[in-house]
């Protein structure tokens, strides 16, 4: 039976085709409100793209001409292009014509970012009120536009289309291991724009270098100023607005573990800011004093999440007085007091306050809250009500479910983004605030677009979004893929996650790609590991086979598609190598209890070929934690700073040594066997318990 289900999941990836490219196919992140599609033009004779009257617009022009360029499309005079492409503004001469002629409008709703957008007759118009309608709607149109070179076509269609929530953003932790290059964070702001995302927000606990606080900031490991102001105008070249988060409460263990500062902590080298200390408003006071002068933007995020020692340490006496609430909102109070002057709004997590509903009507109302939750539920209106209920504004933020997986768990995302946008825009909330963490040190942000673009979608588009329109729409929307293969990829690497989650063990988790199998908790991992690893492999494997074989007619974000096969290569080690330490320790079992016949001699010099011979299962751990060293490092530098990627590359270096001591020893054994026809336990050579 398990043989016929291998065999049905590899016909299906060896018979997958390019899907036609008729209007029904048409996919676009996200989806646009009003759309008619109604055939297809071949771009064989190239684009031209009329003037724009303003700076904004040529911008907008020249980020359509590079994509173009990209896919092998020429840019070329009007008089010999298939398509000409023309963008308007209201309300000029010009669009209030080509809207009359259209029979189209751009309403109220529509002001600050909406657009439209006619594809018909060898004519792309895109007319918007502001600068930022107008490049949206560019946009599209280059979702619109598919193929290579003399391949390559658009897809004709009417489109009006605005958002649904004014503030479409993530939240990206820069303070838990990797930390992009400059080049790569405008990698990374060119690709939210292009699917309307609005907003940047970078995390820091201790990765932004301060003049006033020049001991924090790790050499290499942190944003400079001079980095920071390249960010910004980059940034708002493309309509994104750099909000930046620094932790002001919690999360501060990285300035609190040196000693000058710990006398600022609630304890010891903790995480904590402890209320009350005047040198803790110092300290804040000249943090975001910098940051006023850097970040533009006027919103700036203050975390004061988690702050799980107040009330244990320089505060356990107020705290059993006045109670966890007060002491927590008001130092909240007081940083947003001492911080007023910048006129800046300030954004925190709720997690704290949520649980204080009434104290919360004590806090300035002119703040945001910012709930969040980063698993699939059936309602999140108890996150979000606190804080409406009290006239405040909120932004809700559900995250990508990158953190401390080898890689992301996509199923949780997407349904934890779906119902907490939905609810967020059912109760008022004005932002989305989507989020990727990086608590093991070793996440890789090409990982995780598939959740990144989901809440890009979720935010634009009204009300639920369907995660199964998106499942179709991202592998053609992101990678130019015609054929459904990554999206069916990305299907078989949530159904990993599932089959784990569904059998107690979590989810591809680093904890479980790290754990050694000989241990106690090994042993009963394998356990469970057992009925379910060969499936577990096969849907990795897949997913493997189906990248692959989408790689010719991918156009776009390469670096993602090495990103992505990388997860499932790891996905597919993890199950082997519990797979193998069973066949391993049978191998040495069948070895330890044969007789000295001749036919038990040759069994055991068999089965010990088999674990230490050459290509045998024991140099498989070892070549398989040492091929993914080299691809995670490939990946890391494709994207990340030098800093930290030692201290990930240390566990592979670890692990690939573990299994060459483990290998030598039962050689070491065999050897012995050869002379004495006599093993050791198997837990003497590292294959298992006593």
């Amino acid at each position: 039976m398990r043989l016929q289900a291998v065999a049905a999941s590899l016909v299906f990836v060896t018979t997958i085709q390019a899907q036609p490219t008729s209007p029904s196919t048409l996919t676009l992140i996200p989806k646009p409100r009003e759309i008619t599609a109604s055939g297809v033009l071949s771009l064989a004779r190239g684009v031209a793209i009329d003037a724009a009257a303003n700076a904004d617009d040529r911008f907008a022009s020249e980020d359509l001409a590079s994509r173009l360029r990209e896919q092998g499309i020429p840019v070329r005079d009007a008089a010999s292009a298939s398509l000409r492409v023309s963008l308007l503004r209201t309300p000029s001469t010009a669009a209030a014509r080509f809207l009359s002629s259209q029979r189209l409008t751009i309403d109220t709703a529509m002001r600050d970012e909406g657009y439209v957008l006619v594809v018909r007759g060898g004519r792309a118009t895109v007319v918007g009120a502001s600068s930022s309608a107008v490049f949206y709607g560019v946009q599209t149109l280059k979702q619109l536009i598919e193929g290579k070179g003399a391949t390559a076509y658009v897809h004709e269609a009417r489109i009006r289309d605005w958002p649904a929530m004014r503030y479409r953003g993530f939240h990206d932790d820069l303070s838990r291991g990797p930390l992009p290059t400059l080049d790569f964070q405008k990698k990374q702001l060119r690709t939210f724009a292009e699917y309307k995302i609005n907003v940047y927000s970078p995390y820091y606990e201790h990765t932004l270098y301060y003049r006033s606080q020049p001991l924090v900031a790790p050499p290499g490991g942190a944003m400079s100023r001079e980095d920071v102001r390249e960010l910004v105008a980059y940034a708002k070249k493309y309509h994104i607005d750099v909000i930046p988060e620094q932790e002001a409460f919690g999360h501060l263990h990285h300035m609190l573990k040196y000693e000058i500062y710990s006398p600022l902590g609630e304890t010891p080298h903790g995480h904590v800011l402890a209320p009350g200390q005047p040198g803790s408003m110092q300290v804040i006071r000249d943090m975001f004093g910098e940051i006023d002068s850097l970040f533009p933007s006027r919103f700036v995020h203050l975390g004061a999440d988690e702050t799980f020692e107040l009330g244990r340490g320089q505060t356990a006496q107020r705290v059993q007085t006045e109670g966890i609430g007060p002491v927590y909102l008001g130092f909240l109070q007081q940083i947003e007091e001492a911080l007023r002057p910048t006129g800046k709004r300030f954004l925190f997590w709720g997690d704290i306050a949520q649980n204080h509903p009434d104290l919360v009507k004590t806090l300035p109302h002119d703040m945001i809250a910012v709930p969040w939750s980063y698993g699939p539920a059936p309602s999140f209106d108890r996150l979000i009500t606190p804080f409406s209920q009290a006239n405040m504004e909120t932004w809700v933020a559900p995250g990508v479910n990158n953190w401390n997986r080898v890689y992301p768990n996509n199923d949780n995302a997407l349904r934890n983004i779906q119902g907490f946008v939905r609810d967020g825009q059912r109760l008022g909330s004005t932002g989305v605030l989507n989020t990727s963490w990086d608590d093991d040190g070793e996440g890789l942000f090409n990982q995780t677009w598939y959740g990144v673009l989901f809440g890009a979608a979720a935010a634009w588009q009204p009300g639920e979004s369907s995660i199964e329109d998106y499942q179709r729409s991202f592998g053609r929307a992101f990678h130019g893929d015609t054929t459904g293969a990554i999206d069916e990829a990305q299907r078989k690497l949530i159904a990993a996650h599932v089959l784990l989650q569904q059998n107690n063990l979590g989810d591809a988790s680093d904890f479980l790609f790290w754990l050694d199998p000989y241990t106690p908790e090994g042993s009963l991992v394998r356990a469970q590991l057992r009925p379910i690893v060969s499936q577990l492999r096969v849907l990795a494997e897949s997913a493997l086979v189906l990248v692959d074989r989408a790689r010719p007619g991918v156009t776009r974000e390469q670096d993602a598609l090495d990103a992505m096969a990388l997860g499932a290569r790891r996905i597919d080690f993890l199950g082997m190598k519990f797979q193998f330490a069973d066949e391993i320790a049978q191998l040495y079992a069948t070895a330890y209890g044969a007789d000295t016949t001749a036919a038990g001699r040759g069994a055991a010099g068999r089965a010990l070929g088999e674990i230490t011979g050459i290509n045998a299962r024991g140099q498989d751990m070892r070549d398989g934690f040492s091929l993914i060293r080299d691809l995670y490092e490939q990946a890391w530098l494709r994207e990340n700073r030098q800093y930290w990627l030692h201290n990930v590359l240390a566990r592979y270096d670890a692990s690939t040594q573990r299994w060459i001591d483990r290998v030598d020893r039962v050689t070491q054994a065999r050897r012995a066997w050869n002379r004495t026809r006599r093993l050791p336990p198997a837990d003497s050579v590292g294959l298992g318990l006593p």
